[in-house]
């Protein structure tokens, strides 16, 4: 779930994608953001790319 929130999708897209609902997602994203010690979502991007994810097949596309 962390490359996808690192690929730049949103609750709701993430839970379609899934198969979750959107309060399990945002529970889910709220644990991350716990134990990552972070606060935003740009945090998380930053920790998923040292850690080698959102640079898959999950990546939303580039506005390009």
């Amino acid at each position: 779930m962390l490359g996808l929130i690192a690929a730049g999708l949103g609750n709701a897209i993430i839970s379609a994608r899934l198969g979750l609902s959107p309060k399990t997602v945002s529970n889910h994203v709220s644990n991350f953001f716990a134990k990552l010690q972070i606060a935003t979502r740009a945090e998380a991007v930053a920790r998923a790319g040292d850690a080698g994810l959102g640079g898959g097949r999950d990546r939303a596309p580039d506005a390009r």
